[in-house]
């Protein structure tokens, strides 16, 4: 093992004549060091909260994000109640009128992350709007939900029937971060 001297001259300054002076000066270097820790640490850890409360995760499932991802933008479970994401994955293999084709095993594996992160497990302000507004009702389409309704409702149907859209359900066509889970008004670019 090689010992590294991080502060070469701190051995020297304790031999000087000034033992005053060598105890000001450590004393300061570990003022230092601590301020600066300090400074870059709990910053770091603010915005962690800050993150959490303000935005929803960005989905972290590889299963989740290849087979979901696979036809459309992989939604963040936290945009759904954990009763919903049930209702959409347990009609046995049938997604929308359409066969998923995927295992047991995979569907059982998806869901545990779905519900384990849906809205009423999350911090996020979005998620806490989102429960309130449903009601209790278990909707199975992000589009059904009346937060959602509500925040697009000044944005004109011709926009969602454009080639550049597709549909209201393609978040990602407008909400540049939505894979970040920011969904604010600042990021959105509505194309041509």
């Amino acid at each position: 093992m090689v010992y590294v001297n991080m502060f070469p001259y701190w051995n020297e300054v304790k031999y000087t004549k000034e033992p005053f002076a060598a105890k000001r000066l450590k004393q300061a270097m570990l003022c230092f060091i601590s301020l600066g820790l300090f400074f870059c640490i709990i910053p770091v850890m603010a915005c962690a909260d800050h993150d959490e409360e303000h935005y929803m995760k960005p989905v972290s499932n590889p299963v989740y994000k290849q087979v979901c991802g696979a036809c459309h933008f992989a939604y963040l479970p936290e945009l759904l109640p954990s009763g919903s994401w049930r209702l959409i994955l347990d009609n046995h293999g049938q997604y929308f009128g359409t066969d998923t084709g995927i295992d047991m095993n995979t569907k059982d594996a998806i869901l545990q992350y779905l519900i384990g992160n849906a809205a009423e497990q999350s911090r996020a302000k979005r998620s806490k709007k989102i429960m309130k507004s449903i009601r209790g009702n278990l909707p199975t389409r992000i589009t059904d939900i009346p937060y959602i309704r509500e925040k697009h409702d000044e944005v004109s149907s011709d926009v969602f029937n454009r080639k550049s859209v597709g549909s209201f359900s393609n978040c990602v066509a407008c909400h540049t971060t939505a894979e970040q889970g920011i969904f604010e008004d600042d990021n959105v670019v509505i194309p041509k």
